[in-house]
């Protein structure tokens, strides 16, 4: 007897049949950067086709998402004032406030996660309070990350997203919600976040960046993968419901893993702006074919385990499966 495995591979629809991992556009979340009073939709740079949009333009993007399947966003809001404190993240008036309104106006449906943290919203660009040593203060922050998931929780928020690496944060997000009467909005935490080369142009698009010193105080070291099981397990106890992996390609050894320490809880992967940017720059160069190596990516970030995908790529990817064109070889 000859033993040939190509046999289940000489046709398209056969391939197909056996398929094992298969991609949707109901596995994907797509993030939206919503900038206080931008007239304009302001093209970013390094992610080309990515823009920062103002509250007028979220009935069109909206519309498009929903028609799409695209089953949630991810809000990143910029506000008009930044200070030490961070201040306008826990204005009920705020930009994302408002922008959790309007798109539940709009879709009422769609599932609006909202980012929690402060890196957008402090004139230094760190995710909490500065101590005197300029080190973030843990519990000082989390109590604010706690007051700013209240504010966008009563704006109609579906499920808090805290991605700061504060220790504690879930903990107290989750009292805070629940003394507040939200014990029915989920936390999606970014249980686990290395501290990566590939958040360069994210940090333009939310103008978020760093005014001194880095985060690798608060966000994982790369180089560890046992910690990033001790993170999470350390989420889960604290009450969170969901968890975030970040970035996604280098780290599909790390989505595995959790996926098979933790096979009860729902695991995301978040595909972040250098991962989206390289593969632009690539295609845009002629050395790579997009939907090719767009699908090949997620397909592979969905066959280490996630149960879904936060991605840049996300509109582009459900056009190409609505076409079909399930198979990155297609």
């Amino acid at each position: 007897m000859t033993i040939k495995l190509s046999r289940l591979r000489r046709h398209e629809n056969l391939r197909r049949l056996v398929r094992e991992t298969e991609l949707n556009a109901a596995d994907f979340v797509y993030p939206l950067f919503i900038k206080q009073g931008l007239k304009e939709k302001y093209p970013i740079t390094s992610m080309p086709g990515q823009y920062q949009l103002g509250l007028m333009h979220l009935e069109e993007e909206v519309h498009h998402i929903t028609k799409l399947g695209i089953p949630a966003v991810l809000l990143f809001g910029i506000p008009a004032h930044k200070d030490q404190q961070g201040s306008s993240a826990c204005d009920p008036d705020g930009i994302i406030p408002q922008a959790i309104r309007k798109i539940k106006s709009i879709a009422p449906d769609l599932l609006i996660i909202s980012d929690i943290c402060f890196c957008e919203y402090t004139d230094h660009g760190h995710c909490g309070i500065i101590t005197t040593d300029n080190h973030i203060h843990h519990a000082a922050t989390a109590a604010l990350l706690a007051k700013q998931s209240i504010i966008h929780a009563e704006a109609g928020c579906d499920i808090i997203a805290p991605s700061g690496m504060i220790d504690g944060m879930v903990k107290t997000i989750r009292e805070g919600l629940d003394n507040a009467g939200f014990q029915s909005v989920p936390i999606l935490s970014y249980a686990v976040k290395f501290s990566s080369a590939l958040y360069g142009p994210f940090r333009e698009a939310a103008e978020g960046a760093p005014k001194f010193g880095s985060r690798a105080a608060h966000q994982m070291d790369p180089a560890n993968q046992r910690e990033a099981l001790r993170e999470v397990r350390q989420d889960v106890a604290e009450g969170t419901d969901m968890i975030i992996i970040k970035p996604a390609a280098y780290y599909l050894d790390i989505i595995r893993q959790t996926r098979d320490h933790f096979p009860e809880i729902p695991l995301a992967a978040y595909q972040v702006s250098g991962e989206y940017a390289m593969i632009k720059a690539a295609a845009e160069a002629g050395w790579l074919d997009e939907k090719k190596t767009v699908l090949e990516s997620l397909i592979a970030i969905k066959r280490a385990g996630a149960d879904f995908i936060i991605t840049y790529f996300a509109k582009d990817a459900a056009n190409w499966l609505h076409s079909g064109e399930n198979s990155c070889n297609s």
